[in-house]
Parts: C-alpha cells; sequence; structure tokens
C-alpha cells in the first residue's frame, strides 16, 4: 500500500501502520489515514457537500485528499479507497458537544443521499438477516446462540415501539441533524468528524448512541446522569422524546460485535463482557423511562416497568 500512496498522491511515505484496516502514516508531521471507501458510490457528492458545509460554519472535518487525477476516490484491487489527513484526532466530544453539533447542520428542505429515518424497517431487514445468517452459518458459535434469541427479542420491542410511534404521533418538523452511523465511546475525533461515518438524522439518535456505547465502555461516569442531563439541557418533541427511547431499546451495542464476529473481525468471547451487563442494562432501560416520562408522557413496555 506504501507504493500506491506515492504513486497516486506523491507523498514519501516512511512507514504505514495498518489499524483496524485503516493505513496510517506521517507526513510533515500531519496524521494521514489511507481507508477503503465504505459507502455508496451515489453518497460521494452528498458527503463532499456536507463536508463544505461544515467548513463554512466553523466545523473541521477530516480533509479528503484528492489524488494526482484530482480524483476522490482511489481504486486499489477493484475496490475504491479515500486519503484523510487528520489533525488533532485524540480530541474527545462530550454529550454536550454532541448536543452543540446538533444545532450546527441540520438539513432542510434539500433531499440528501446521506438522510437515514426509516429505523424500523432498517432494524427489521437486519433481524431478519441475522436470525437467516445464523441457522446457516451459527452452528459452532455457542456464545451467539445462547444469547443471540434475547437480543432479538428487544430489537423486536424497539421495532414495535417504533412502528406505534410513527403511527400514533404527529411527526411534523422534526429536526434532521448531522449524525453518525457508529459513535463510539470515548467519542474521539478520528471517528466522530470522519467524513465516511457522516449522515443525517434525528437529532437524537447520536445522543442515544452515545449512551449505550459509554454504558457498555465500563466507564466511572454514570450514564443515566448522563441521560438526565442532556434533559435538563435540550427540548425536544413529544416524537423525539420517544424515539429517543426506542433507540436506547435497540441492542446496537450487541449486533455491532455480532456482525464483527461473523466476519471474522473479533472473536465470539467479545460478547461476553456485553452479555454480562444484561441486567444492569435493563435496570437502566427502567430508569431512562422514568426519567423520560417527566418530559413527555411516553408508552411503557410492561416487563421493563416490572423489574424488581
Amino acid at each position: 500500500m506504501k507504493e500506491t500512496i506515492e504513486f497516486y498522491y506523491h507523498i514519501q511515505v516512511d512507514d504505514i501502520e495498518e489499524q483496524d484496516g485503516k493505513y496510517h502514516f506521517i507526513y510533515n508531521n500531519q496524521d494521514y489515514f489511507f481507508v477503503f471507501f465504505n459507502r455508496l458510490p451515489e453518497e460521494l457528492d452528498d458527503i463532499l457537500l456536507c463536508c463544505q458545509n461544515m467548513k463554512e460554519r466553523g466545523i473541521e472535518p477530516h480533509q479528503i485528499i484528492p489524488n494526482k487525477d484530482n480524483q476522490v476516490l482511489t481504486k486499489v484491487a477493484n475496490f475504491n479507497y479515500i486519503l484523510l489527513a487528520v489533525s488533532n484526532l485524540k480530541e474527545e466530544y462530550d454529550i454536550v458537544d454532541i448536543n452543540e453539533m446538533n444545532k450546527k447542520l441540520i438539513l432542510g428542505s434539500t433531499h440528501s443521499k446521506l438522510y437515514r429515518n426509516n429505523w424500523g424497517e432498517l432494524w427489521s431487514a437486519k433481524v431478519d438477516y441475522f436470525e437467516y445468517q445464523i441457522r446457516e452459518l451459527g452452528n459452532d458459535k455457542f456464545t451467539i446462540l445462547e444469547s443471540l434469541s434475547y437480543y432479538i427479542g428487544l430489537a423486536e420491542n424497539a421495532i414495535s415501539y417504533v412502528n406505534k410511534i410513527n403511527e400514533t404521533i404527529p411527526k411534523a418538523n422534526e429536526k434532521v441533524v448531522l449524525s453518525h452511523r457508529r459513535i463510539f465511546y470515548p467519542n474521539l475525533k478520528l471517528n466522530y468528524l470522519n467524513p465516511l461515518s457522516f449522515i443525517f438524522d434525528l437529532e437524537i439518535r447520536d445522543i442515544a448512541e452515545y449512551l449505550k456505547a459509554m454504558f457498555f465502555a465500563n466507564t466511572e461516569y454514570d450514564v443515566f446522569e448522563e441521560l438526565t442531563l442532556y434533559l435538563k439541557v435540550t427540548h425536544l418533541s413529544y416524537y423525539s422524546y420517544a424515539m429517543l427511547y426506542a433507540r436506547l431499546l435497540y441492542p446496537s451495542y450487541y449486533f455491532d460485535i455480532y456482525e464483527e464476529i461473523m466476519n471474522n473481525e473479533k472473536d465470539e468471547n467479545s460478547l461476553i463482557p456485553i452479555i454480562s451487563k444484561v441486567n444492569d442494562y435493563e435496570t437502566f432501560l427502567k430508569k431512562a423511562y422514568l426519567e423520560i416520562s417527566k418530559y413527555a408522557p411516553i408508552e411503557k413496555i410492561d416487563w421493563i416497568i416490572n423489574l424488581h
């Protein structure tokens, strides 16, 4: 990959290392990452427009470096790659920062190929695929076989919750903001301002995913306190309060690791820390429901509310 980068970008690469599929090197005291373009080709123009709009609002996403042919994408062995220049890659963004970012780039009436909001449909398709996949390929995945049905049940609760929200609560004029396909904890600039993660979705998407990531990161911080802080400093619609709870219900934290295991990127034991906190997370879901209910009369889920 060193020779490819030197040829296409006229950059002298002294040392290059692979980190989770990203090729990292330093040139003139600047961090660069040469990464697989894991988005649909038709999304590229909207990603570039999004980066331009962010810069106009004083936000600096990772810089996308064109190659010698002035093209953003570079084909390597029939796969597209992109070169990103990253500054202050370990700078951290907390829940207050995410809330502030939500105010800076709002999707107006213009259509964007980065828009996501059909959660129930997307989640249902994922669950159907996981059930098919484990029947066909998972006979030796004992930890998954013992735990998947619980998390599929939790996902089905979330899907039903979202579908009912969309049927019964008015959705008028919901804010659609810059969001991310994935939020990690700690929420470092390396991931948070990566253009390949950008999408547009409800403002509560990143908040919920941040809280879930924090919960399972074994941090010393109290995730429930983070939720109460967020609820105090923002004002949401009835629809968004309900969708916040739906997003907390959906076990993306389990499914993300499940997919990495099935793709041979992680060992099955990676799920054990998640599974070991199942009771604690159920307690969090109960407390979260009671707290959000102070702001909006969201629907309860009996088995969670009846937890001792």
